[in-house]
């Protein structure tokens, strides 16, 4: 009973795998875009990953909407905007370059600016002039080690 029950399940379970899409590809062109799309929308599982790459249940779901959209003659501004106004900007692998996120693609730029900046302002910076250290102590004339000295830098 068990074993039939588990076959049974592992039979049902062939209709949800997660690499197998849930629509037919579309022509070559078409399907190409739908890839290039895929590429550029991150999965929601698989943080660093695009929908085209991961190989999650979620991931080939929206790469199936994504497919569906192009089928529907969607532009990709259009494809793009379905997707962040359900999943917000994080659906996109590259944040857009407007609003606050303009400032993070400015930030590298402006800190390495900075910084040049910083190190060249500390090399022209002229030295404090130090008041003249007193004169160290005259060493005895008798010395026998000081006379050793002197008489090897003469050689």
């Amino acid at each position: 009973m068990v074993l039939a029950l588990l076959a049974a399940l592992s039979l049902a379970q062939g209709d949800y795998a997660p690499g197998r899409a849930g629509t037919e590809p579309l022509d070559a062109a078409r399907e190409a875009r739908v890839q290039a799309l895929g590429k550029q929308l991150r999965c929601p599982v698989c943080q660093g990953t695009s929908i085209a790459d991961s190989p999650s249940s979620i991931a080939r779901a929206q790469l199936d909407k994504v497919r569906e959209l192009v089928a529907e003659g969607k532009t990709d501004d259009e494809i793009f905007a379905y997707f962040v106004a359900r999943y917000g900007d994080f659906a996109l692998l590259s944040p857009r370059k407007e609003g606050v996120t303009s400032l993070l693609w400015l930030m590298p730029g402006l800190m390495l600016i900075f910084g040049v900046l910083i190190i060249v302002l500390q090399v022209k910076k002229k030295p404090k002039t130090a008041a003249p250290a007193a004169a160290p102590a005259a060493a005895p004339a008798d010395d026998p080690f000081l006379e050793a000295v002197r008489k090897d830098l003469k050689q």
